[in-house]
Protein backbone atom coordinates (compact mmCIF):
# COMPACT_ATOMS: atom_id res chain seq x y z
CA UNK A 1 0.00 0.00 0.00
CA UNK A 2 2.65 2.53 1.04
CA UNK A 3 4.91 1.50 -1.84
CA UNK A 4 2.35 2.72 -4.38
CA UNK A 5 2.02 6.19 -2.87
CA UNK A 6 3.68 9.31 -4.19
CA UNK A 7 6.52 10.69 -2.10
CA UNK A 8 4.51 13.79 -1.18
CA UNK A 9 1.53 11.75 0.05
CA UNK A 10 3.85 9.39 1.90
CA UNK A 11 5.55 12.23 3.78
CA UNK A 12 2.17 13.84 4.45
CA UNK A 13 0.90 10.63 6.09
CA UNK A 14 4.08 10.45 8.15
CA UNK A 15 3.57 14.05 9.31
CA UNK A 16 -0.05 13.31 10.22
CA UNK A 17 1.03 10.29 12.27
CA UNK A 18 3.59 12.48 14.05
CA UNK A 19 0.85 15.00 14.90
CA UNK A 20 -1.28 12.21 16.39
CA UNK A 21 1.67 11.19 18.58
CA UNK A 22 2.27 14.81 19.55
CA UNK A 23 -1.37 15.48 20.49
CA UNK A 24 -1.76 12.22 22.42
CA UNK A 25 1.48 12.81 24.31
CA UNK A 26 0.40 16.30 25.32
CA UNK A 27 -2.92 15.04 26.68
CA UNK A 28 -1.19 12.22 28.57
CA UNK A 29 0.77 14.61 30.79
CA UNK A 30 -2.25 16.01 32.60
CA UNK A 31 -3.79 12.55 32.91
CA UNK A 32 -0.56 11.12 34.37
CA UNK A 33 -0.44 13.94 36.93
CA UNK A 34 -4.04 13.19 37.97
CA UNK A 35 -3.32 9.45 38.18
CA UNK A 36 -0.24 10.17 40.33
CA UNK A 37 -2.33 12.28 42.72
CA UNK A 38 -5.39 10.02 42.87
CA UNK A 39 -3.47 6.77 43.35
CA UNK A 40 -0.86 8.30 45.70
CA UNK A 41 1.88 6.60 43.67
CA UNK A 42 3.75 9.89 43.24
CA UNK A 43 5.00 11.81 40.22
CA UNK A 44 8.40 10.11 39.96
CA UNK A 45 6.90 6.59 40.00
CA UNK A 46 4.04 7.38 37.59
CA UNK A 47 6.33 9.42 35.37
CA UNK A 48 9.03 6.76 35.31
CA UNK A 49 6.82 3.70 34.75
CA UNK A 50 3.33 4.62 33.48
CA UNK A 51 4.02 7.80 31.50
CA UNK A 52 7.49 6.67 30.45
CA UNK A 53 6.20 3.36 29.11
CA UNK A 54 3.03 4.76 27.53
CA UNK A 55 4.75 7.50 25.56
CA UNK A 56 7.16 4.87 24.22
CA UNK A 57 4.36 2.81 22.63
CA UNK A 58 4.77 4.32 19.16
CA UNK A 59 8.53 3.76 19.27
CA UNK A 60 8.02 0.15 20.37
CA UNK A 61 5.78 -0.45 17.37
CA UNK A 62 8.34 1.11 14.99
CA UNK A 63 11.15 -1.13 16.29
CA UNK A 64 8.99 -4.26 16.31
CA UNK A 65 7.71 -3.64 12.77
CA UNK A 66 11.22 -2.91 11.47
CA UNK A 67 12.58 -6.09 13.06
CA UNK A 68 9.80 -8.20 11.55
CA UNK A 69 10.68 -6.69 8.17
CA UNK A 70 14.30 -7.80 8.68
CA UNK A 71 15.75 -4.30 9.14
CA UNK A 72 17.85 -4.83 12.28
CA UNK A 73 19.65 -1.48 12.06
CA UNK A 74 16.42 0.56 11.91
CA UNK A 75 14.92 -1.43 14.79
CA UNK A 76 18.02 -0.97 16.97
CA UNK A 77 18.81 2.66 16.19
CA UNK A 78 15.19 3.75 16.59
CA UNK A 79 15.19 2.71 20.24
CA UNK A 80 18.70 3.84 21.11
CA UNK A 81 18.43 7.10 19.12
CA UNK A 82 15.24 7.86 21.01
CA UNK A 83 17.08 7.59 24.33
CA UNK A 84 19.65 10.15 23.18
CA UNK A 85 16.98 12.53 21.83
CA UNK A 86 14.81 12.27 24.94
CA UNK A 87 17.75 12.96 27.24
CA UNK A 88 18.40 16.13 25.26
CA UNK A 89 14.75 17.09 25.86
CA UNK A 90 15.50 17.39 29.58
CA UNK A 91 18.03 20.10 28.76
CA UNK A 92 15.28 21.95 26.89
CA UNK A 93 13.06 21.58 29.96
CA UNK A 94 15.86 23.06 32.05
CA UNK A 95 15.88 26.06 29.71
CA UNK A 96 12.21 26.87 30.27
CA UNK A 97 12.31 26.32 34.04
CA UNK A 98 13.59 29.73 35.00
CA UNK A 99 13.59 29.41 38.80
CA UNK A 100 16.55 27.05 39.23
CA UNK A 101 18.49 24.17 37.69
CA UNK A 102 15.90 21.49 36.86
CA UNK A 103 18.09 18.62 38.07
CA UNK A 104 18.52 20.43 41.40
CA UNK A 105 14.85 21.27 41.91
CA UNK A 106 13.59 17.79 40.91
CA UNK A 107 15.58 15.93 43.57
CA UNK A 108 14.07 12.45 43.88
CA UNK A 109 15.66 9.13 44.88
CA UNK A 110 13.58 7.20 42.33
CA UNK A 111 14.97 9.29 39.47
CA UNK A 112 18.54 8.72 40.63
CA UNK A 113 17.99 4.99 40.86
CA UNK A 114 16.33 4.77 37.44
CA UNK A 115 19.13 6.75 35.81
CA UNK A 116 21.70 4.31 37.24
CA UNK A 117 19.53 1.40 36.09
CA UNK A 118 19.36 2.88 32.59
CA UNK A 119 23.15 3.12 32.45
CA UNK A 120 23.37 -0.55 33.44
CA UNK A 121 20.83 -1.55 30.78
CA UNK A 122 22.77 0.32 28.08
CA UNK A 123 25.87 -1.75 28.79
CA UNK A 124 24.07 -5.02 28.04
CA UNK A 125 23.92 -4.52 24.23
CA UNK A 126 27.65 -3.65 24.21
CA UNK A 127 28.45 -6.94 25.96
CA UNK A 128 26.12 -8.85 23.63
CA UNK A 129 27.73 -7.32 20.53
CA UNK A 130 31.26 -8.15 21.74
CA UNK A 131 30.32 -11.66 22.87
CA UNK A 132 29.65 -14.85 20.91
CA UNK A 133 27.01 -14.84 18.18
CA UNK A 134 24.67 -17.13 20.10
CA UNK A 135 20.89 -17.27 20.14
CA UNK A 136 18.15 -19.65 21.19
CA UNK A 137 15.16 -19.69 18.84
CA UNK A 138 16.80 -16.62 17.24
CA UNK A 139 16.70 -14.70 20.56
CA UNK A 140 19.95 -13.65 22.28
CA UNK A 141 20.21 -14.17 26.08
CA UNK A 142 20.94 -10.44 26.42
CA UNK A 143 17.34 -9.69 25.44
CA UNK A 144 16.08 -11.85 28.30
CA UNK A 145 18.55 -10.13 30.64
CA UNK A 146 17.28 -6.69 29.60
CA UNK A 147 13.70 -7.63 30.44
CA UNK A 148 14.68 -9.22 33.77
CA UNK A 149 16.79 -6.22 34.81
CA UNK A 150 14.01 -3.80 33.84
CA UNK A 151 11.40 -5.74 35.83
CA UNK A 152 13.70 -5.92 38.86
CA UNK A 153 14.37 -2.19 38.52
CA UNK A 154 10.66 -1.31 38.51
CA UNK A 155 10.13 -3.42 41.65
CA UNK A 156 13.13 -1.82 43.35
CA UNK A 157 11.94 1.69 42.41
CA UNK A 158 8.56 1.06 44.04
CA UNK A 159 10.28 -0.27 47.15
CA UNK A 160 12.55 2.78 47.30
CA UNK A 161 9.54 5.06 47.35
CA UNK A 162 7.86 3.10 50.15
CA UNK A 163 10.98 2.78 52.31
CA UNK A 164 13.78 5.14 51.20
CA UNK A 165 17.15 4.66 52.92
CA UNK A 166 18.11 8.30 52.41
CA UNK A 167 16.52 11.50 51.16
CA UNK A 168 17.87 14.49 49.17
CA UNK A 169 18.65 17.70 51.04
CA UNK A 170 15.74 20.14 50.90
CA UNK A 171 16.61 23.62 49.61
CA UNK A 172 14.59 26.70 48.71
CA UNK A 173 14.65 25.60 45.06
CA UNK A 174 13.51 22.00 45.69
CA UNK A 175 10.06 21.33 44.25
CA UNK A 176 8.19 18.81 46.45
CA UNK A 177 5.90 16.17 44.91
CA UNK A 178 2.51 17.20 46.31
CA UNK A 179 -1.04 16.82 44.90
CA UNK A 180 -2.23 20.01 43.24
CA UNK A 181 -5.76 19.49 44.57
CA UNK A 182 -6.42 18.26 48.10
CA UNK A 183 -9.44 16.34 46.79
CA UNK A 184 -7.49 14.37 44.17
CA UNK A 185 -6.50 11.43 46.44
CA UNK A 186 -10.20 10.85 47.23
CA UNK A 187 -11.35 10.74 43.59
CA UNK A 188 -11.42 7.69 41.33
CA UNK A 189 -8.58 7.22 38.85
CA UNK A 190 -10.71 5.05 36.54
CA UNK A 191 -11.67 7.81 34.06
CA UNK A 192 -8.14 9.14 33.52
CA UNK A 193 -6.79 5.58 33.22
CA UNK A 194 -9.32 4.58 30.53
CA UNK A 195 -8.63 7.72 28.50
CA UNK A 196 -4.91 7.11 28.96
CA UNK A 197 -5.29 3.61 27.47
CA UNK A 198 -7.21 4.98 24.49
CA UNK A 199 -4.44 7.45 23.75
CA UNK A 200 -1.89 4.63 23.96
CA UNK A 201 -3.81 2.73 21.26
CA UNK A 202 -3.83 5.77 18.96
CA UNK A 203 -0.09 6.19 19.45
CA UNK A 204 0.51 2.54 18.58
CA UNK A 205 -1.30 2.90 15.25
CA UNK A 206 0.63 6.09 14.52
CA UNK A 207 3.90 4.28 15.32
CA UNK A 208 3.12 1.50 12.84
CA UNK A 209 2.42 4.14 10.18
CA UNK A 210 5.75 5.88 10.81
CA UNK A 211 7.59 2.54 10.53
CA UNK A 212 6.07 1.98 7.08
CA UNK A 213 6.93 5.52 5.97
CA UNK A 214 10.52 5.14 7.25
CA UNK A 215 10.98 1.93 5.27
CA UNK A 216 9.91 3.69 2.11
CA UNK A 217 12.15 6.70 2.81
CA UNK A 218 15.17 4.40 3.20
CA UNK A 219 14.37 2.60 -0.03
CA UNK A 220 13.53 5.63 -2.17
CA UNK A 221 16.33 7.94 -1.02
CA UNK A 222 19.02 5.35 -0.36
CA UNK A 223 19.56 6.54 3.22
CA UNK A 224 21.24 4.64 6.04
CA UNK A 225 18.82 2.72 8.25
CA UNK A 226 20.84 3.81 11.28
CA UNK A 227 20.54 7.50 10.42
CA UNK A 228 16.83 7.26 9.63
CA UNK A 229 16.24 5.31 12.83
CA UNK A 230 18.24 7.59 15.13
CA UNK A 231 17.29 10.95 13.63
CA UNK A 232 13.91 10.45 11.97
CA UNK A 233 11.77 7.73 13.55
CA UNK A 234 13.41 8.12 16.97
CA UNK A 235 12.75 11.86 17.07
CA UNK A 236 9.20 11.59 15.68
CA UNK A 237 8.19 8.86 18.11
CA UNK A 238 9.88 10.81 20.93
CA UNK A 239 7.62 13.83 20.43
CA UNK A 240 5.40 12.73 23.34
CA UNK A 241 8.42 12.86 25.64
CA UNK A 242 9.19 16.37 24.40
CA UNK A 243 5.69 17.74 24.95
CA UNK A 244 5.13 15.88 28.23
CA UNK A 245 8.46 17.12 29.59
CA UNK A 246 7.86 20.76 28.66
CA UNK A 247 4.22 20.63 29.79
CA UNK A 248 5.14 18.99 33.10
CA UNK A 249 7.84 21.60 33.75
CA UNK A 250 5.37 24.41 33.08
CA UNK A 251 2.86 22.77 35.44
CA UNK A 252 5.58 22.60 38.11
CA UNK A 253 5.49 18.78 38.10
CA UNK A 254 9.27 18.52 37.99
CA UNK A 255 9.59 14.94 39.27
CA UNK A 256 7.06 13.90 36.62
CA UNK A 257 9.13 15.63 33.92
CA UNK A 258 12.46 14.12 34.92
CA UNK A 259 10.95 10.75 35.84
CA UNK A 260 9.05 10.59 32.54
CA UNK A 261 12.24 11.00 30.52
CA UNK A 262 14.39 8.64 32.57
CA UNK A 263 11.61 6.07 32.89
CA UNK A 264 10.81 6.33 29.18
CA UNK A 265 14.46 5.82 28.34
CA UNK A 266 14.66 2.81 30.64
CA UNK A 267 11.57 1.35 28.99
CA UNK A 268 13.05 2.07 25.55
CA UNK A 269 15.85 -0.43 26.17
CA UNK A 270 13.12 -3.07 25.94
CA UNK A 271 12.78 -2.07 22.27
CA UNK A 272 15.86 -4.23 21.81
CA UNK A 273 14.19 -7.23 23.46
CA UNK A 274 11.09 -6.81 21.30
CA UNK A 275 13.23 -6.28 18.19
CA UNK A 276 15.39 -9.33 18.88
CA UNK A 277 12.29 -11.48 19.21
CA UNK A 278 10.88 -10.04 15.97
CA UNK A 279 14.17 -10.37 14.05
CA UNK A 280 14.11 -13.96 12.79
CA UNK A 281 17.54 -14.12 11.14
CA UNK A 282 19.49 -14.64 14.36
CA UNK A 283 20.83 -12.33 17.06
CA UNK A 284 19.86 -8.69 16.59
CA UNK A 285 23.07 -7.61 18.34
CA UNK A 286 25.22 -9.25 15.67
CA UNK A 287 23.22 -7.80 12.77
CA UNK A 288 23.91 -4.15 13.61
CA UNK A 289 26.78 -1.93 12.47
CA UNK A 290 29.20 0.68 13.79
CA UNK A 291 26.73 3.53 13.33
CA UNK A 292 24.25 1.77 15.62
CA UNK A 293 26.94 1.27 18.26
CA UNK A 294 27.83 4.94 17.93
CA UNK A 295 24.33 5.95 19.00
CA UNK A 296 24.42 3.41 21.82
CA UNK A 297 27.62 5.05 23.10
CA UNK A 298 26.09 8.51 22.71
CA UNK A 299 23.04 7.51 24.75
CA UNK A 300 25.27 6.04 27.48
CA UNK A 301 27.43 9.18 27.68
CA UNK A 302 24.39 11.47 27.91
CA UNK A 303 22.83 9.27 30.59
CA UNK A 304 26.04 9.34 32.62
CA UNK A 305 26.12 13.15 32.41
CA UNK A 306 22.48 13.32 33.53
CA UNK A 307 23.14 11.00 36.48
CA UNK A 308 26.13 13.08 37.55
CA UNK A 309 23.97 16.21 37.33
CA UNK A 310 21.24 14.64 39.48
CA UNK A 311 23.82 13.69 42.10
CA UNK A 312 25.81 16.95 42.07
CA UNK A 313 22.65 19.15 42.03
CA UNK A 314 24.30 22.34 40.80
CA UNK A 315 22.54 25.40 42.21
CA UNK A 316 22.46 27.47 39.04
CA UNK A 317 20.83 30.85 39.58
CA UNK A 318 17.41 31.91 38.19
CA UNK A 319 17.39 32.01 34.40
CA UNK A 320 20.52 29.85 34.10
CA UNK A 321 20.63 26.23 33.00
CA UNK A 322 22.82 23.61 34.64
CA UNK A 323 26.23 22.61 33.31
CA UNK A 324 24.93 19.07 32.74
CA UNK A 325 22.23 20.41 30.39
CA UNK A 326 24.83 22.29 28.36
CA UNK A 327 26.99 19.16 28.21
CA UNK A 328 24.08 16.91 27.12
CA UNK A 329 23.08 19.29 24.32
CA UNK A 330 26.72 19.53 23.19
CA UNK A 331 27.11 15.75 23.06
CA UNK A 332 23.85 15.30 21.14
CA UNK A 333 24.63 18.09 18.66
CA UNK A 334 28.12 16.66 18.19
CA UNK A 335 26.72 13.19 17.51
CA UNK A 336 24.37 14.56 14.84
CA UNK A 337 27.24 16.50 13.24
CA UNK A 338 29.43 13.38 13.13
CA UNK A 339 26.66 11.29 11.55
CA UNK A 340 25.89 14.02 9.01
CA UNK A 341 29.55 14.43 8.03
CA UNK A 342 30.27 12.68 4.71
CA UNK A 343 32.25 9.48 5.18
Amino acid sequence: MFGDMSTGLLLGIGAAAALVILAAGLRMTGLADKIADRTALGEAMVGGVLLGGATSISGTVVSATSALDGNASLAFSNGIGGIAAQTAFLALGDMIYRKANLEHAAAELANLFQAALLLLLLTVPFVAYAGPDFSLWAVHPASVALFALYAAGVWATARLREDPMWEPVETEETRADEPEDDEEPNRSARGPILLFLGLMLAMGVAGWTIAQVAGQVIERFGLSSSVVGALMTAVLTSLPELVTTLAAVRRGALQLAVGGIIGGNTFDTLFLTVSDVGYRDGSLYHAIGRDDLFWLGTAAVMTAILLLGLIFRERAGPGRIGAESVAMLAVYAGAIAIQAWPA
